[in-house]
């Protein structure tokens, strides 16, 4: 595998930084670029981000020194400069959504971590190991944009990662409904305790936007693509309800599901410890080697325990048993900053690499 050159958009933000730490030493990716806005360009990462540096890692030495670019203004400047870039950005969505595509039509391909594109038809939302086969659609995608190898492609939202995955493996047995309450960590909002805290000994029942990309987005990751676009997947009927509380970083699910038909708790545990994806077919550098871990202990998962499984990148499983009102439930828990923002993101980098969509 060659080494590509890529850019950090929205290098000083918090998922900004989760970037800049996976990037470090990746044995694909070389960071050659870091843009963000306008009242950070011209400095050196160092001195943009100050003492907003809020990983638990030091700042890379290799990017200290680096200038930052202004992310609007310098599009064909860093363009010129990568392969792809990594795109986490605190913008408007219509200003997310231009900034995306001006990138793309500068043949630069984007991997997002941001909302703006996940509804657009042609835009993949990918979870490596449930919906490689959606890259197909960046074909359509560049006919549209009228580019040779720009295009855009973005992960999901973290609220639904830790149980989409769970239900995934389940899905041939025709799932009908599903209730899902996520518990949220604030690094999610981008913060830490030390910058919020408010948080400490508090529970926020509302977090702006999140209950509708889980219910809508994992219809999305279990559509298909046809004529060029993604057809969204009619069933199982999702309803959510989202809460922040004063967890570091972690997001827990509490889910509950029902089928056709009864199910029996072996098979489904079965199906979990035995799920592969393709990152794990193809040993991609990111990849946990196995995705889905089931504990049997009935206080597990914790996200203090178990949210930096397999370097943060595998899903967490526990309690599952009949329900009175749907026919399982479970918990299950996704690093958010992790597999649910950055990790994600540069495991589909690598996905899109192996299968030559950024050659």
């Amino acid at each position: 595998m060659k080494k590509y050159h890529v850019g950090i958009i929205g290098a000083t933000g918090m998922v900004g930084q989760r970037f800049a730490t996976l990037l470090e030493n990746h044995p694909w990716f070389e960071v050659t670029a870091l843009a963000a806005s306008a009242r950070s360009a011209g400095k050196t990462y160092e001195e943009a981000v100050g003492p907003r540096w809020a990983m638990t890692t030091p700042m890379p030495e290799s990017m200290k020194n680096m200038i930052i670019f202004d992310a609007s203004a310098d599009v064909e400047k860093v363009a010129a400069l990568v392969d792809f870039v990594f795109c986490a950005v605190d913008m408007k969505k219509e200003e997310i959504k231009a900034l995306e595509e001006a990138y793309a039509k500068a043949e630069c391909p984007v991997m997002s971590n941001n909302s703006a594109n996940r509804g657009t038809p042609d835009v993949p939302m990918i979870i490596p190991e449930i919906n490689a086969d959606h890259a197909e659609v960046i074909h359509a995608q560049r006919k549209r944009l009228g580019t040779k190898r720009g295009f855009i492609s973005v992960k999901s939202n973290c609220s639904l990662q830790s149980y989409v995955p769970a239900i995934h493996p389940l899905m041939d047995l025709n799932v009908t409904k599903v209730l899902a309450c996520t518990y949220q960590a604030i690094s999610g909002a981008g913060k830490t305790f030390k910058t919020w805290p408010e948080m400490l000994d508090n529970v926020i029942p509302f977090i702006g936007g999140e209950e509708g990309k889980s219910e809508n987005e994992p219809m999305k990751i279990w559509g298909h693509v046809e004529n060029g676009q993604i057809v969204n997947a009619s069933s199982p009927c999702i309803t959510s309800q989202c809460l922040r509380v004063p967890v570091s970083d972690g997001h827990t699910a509490a889910v509950f599901a029902s089928f056709e038909k009864k199910v029996a708790l072996e098979e489904i545990v079965r199906r979990w410890e035995t799920y592969k994806g393709v990152p794990q077919e193809l040993e991609l550098p990111s990849a946990p080697k196995q995705f889905l871990h089931y504990f049997r202990e009935d206080d597990r998962p914790q996200s203090r325990l178990d949210r930096n499984l397999e370097n943060g990148m595998a899903v967490s499983i526990g309690r599952l048993r009949p329900d009175t009102q749907y026919d399982i439930k479970f918990v299950c828990l996704s690093h958010n900053t992790l597999r649910g923002a950055a990790g994600g993101a540069v495991l589909m980098a690598e996905l899109l690499c192996a299968k030559g969509y950024l050659d």
